[in-house]
């Protein structure tokens, strides 16, 4: 079986400094539980990372090469290549993602 190193991006860390700090002040004992779930979700993409989704907003624009998994409310946006996965982006899924993706994804480089 194949498997894929994941790398995670600044801005993606920054992404989920940013959620766990928020979640933090009201509910210390559930950020940390957050913060090892999520980073196992990006951790089994090294597994098939290919059958995730491609992000919709993205792919009814023609845009097919960033895809999703999701872990509860948070949407995580990666972009898959030779050898590796590349952890992008970690949204709130009630952000209207379209245009943080634009502007994040056409410019990031990982």
């Amino acid at each position: 079986m194949e498997t894929y190193t994941v790398r995670w991006t600044h801005l993606a860390e920054l992404d989920l400094a940013s959620i766990l700090e928020y979640i933090q002040h009201d509910r210390p004992e559930i950020a940390k539980e957050i913060f090892v779930e999520i980073r196992e979700t990006c951790a089994d993409l090294a597994y098939f990372p290919q059958r995730k989704r491609v992000v919709p907003e993205l792919q009814h624009i023609g845009i097919i090469k960033y895809r999703e998994v999701l872990y509860k409310r948070w949407r995580i946006v990666f972009s898959l290549h030779a050898s590796t996965v590349d952890v992008l982006l970690v949204a709130d899924s009630r952000q209207n993602l379209e245009d943080i993706l634009l502007r994040r994804l056409l410019k990031e480089t990982p």
